[in-house]
């Protein structure tokens, strides 16, 4: 069962709500979950429940692209999920549904710039960088069973309190989640992440306010929905580009059928797949692992 949203929590996305658009209603919080994306999509499955919030302290089952495990410790992090419906885009649906994380990863760095100054860069599909560190993630889902006509019937007990990435393209769904994770507060990161994590409480070693913190990825993840549903793409792309200097220029490697191919980057399509430079070919790479080197 769903717990009441922390008061400064409830304050905080009281005082925003001017802010929020289509977003922010309902909202429910969980002390614990296995996983918010989860919740979000089963909520989805039973209603139409664009702008749909789902916020946990903890999660125990917390994944990223690919089923990679994403480190949830209570208290430290922004664990979110939202449902959204891109696919409703005036124009160009499917489209809007596949520059959906494209859109998130910017919305999210924007909001990170605006309460704190640090440069966060994207690096492709869906990981957010500080100072080459991880701050932060997306892994975005298609809900793509039925949906039933009630509205949201999971969500509405609380609603009083208050490219999977670019990796791969979307076929048109009603209904997409999108799930973040953001390192705010100390961590005692695994031996596995510790050179390869950050937060915002390291890099500003100062603490830095959850609640304010997800009221403005809200604001900003409100404002980039917005582009996309009005077909505002290339505004999207050239923010994203800004962001991803490795998008241009870099070493990679990945695995196809064939064998281990490497190549150097040459940015993103207008679709947000990555284009690789192999020999005298480019390679249009929507899904697999990239091994940045």
């Amino acid at each position: 069962m769903p717990d009441p949203l922390p008061r400064e929590f409830a304050e905080a996305l009281e005082s925003s709500r001017h802010r929020l658009g289509r977003l922010g209603s309902p909202v429910v919080f969980f002390s614990t979950i296995e996983s918010t994306n989860d919740i979000a999509s089963a909520s989805a499955r039973a209603g139409d429940c664009e702008g749909a919030v789902v916020i946990a302290d903890r999660q125990t089952a917390g994944r990223g692209r690919r089923g990679h495990a994403w480190f949830s410790p209570a208290g430290s992090g922004l664990y979110v999920s939202i449902v959204l419906t891109p696919a409703r885009a005036r124009v160009e649906g499917d489209r809007a549904t596949t520059l959906l994380p494209l859109a998130a990863g910017v919305a999210l760095a924007e909001a990170i710039d605006r309460m704190t100054a640090l440069r966060v860069d994207i690096k492709w599909p869906n990981d957010l960088l500080v100072a080459r560190r991880k701050l932060g993630g997306i892994l975005a889902e298609a809900v793509s069973a039925p949906l039933a006509p009630a509205a949201c019937e999971k969500l509405e007990p609380e609603a009083k309190l208050t490219p999977t990435g670019a990796a791969r393209e979307l076929n048109t769904v009603d209904t997409v989640v999108v799930g973040y994770g953001i390192n705010v507060g100390p961590m005692a990161y695994p031996p596995e992440l510790s050179d390869r994590a950050t937060s915002l409480a390291l890099e500003l070693k100062r603490p830095v306010a959850r609640a304010q913190l997800w009221v403005e990825t809200l604001a900003a993840m409100s404002r980039r929905y917005e582009d996309l549903l009005e077909g505002r793409f290339d505004a999207i792309l050239d923010a994203w580009r800004e962001r991803a200097p490795a998008s241009r220029g870099a070493c990679v490697t990945w695995n196809t059928p064939e064998g281990l191919q490497a190549g150097v980057t040459e940015g993103i399509d207008s679709r947000g797949a990555l284009l690789v430079r192999v020999g005298d070919c480019t390679e249009r790479i929507v899904a697999g692992e990239i091994n940045w080197l």
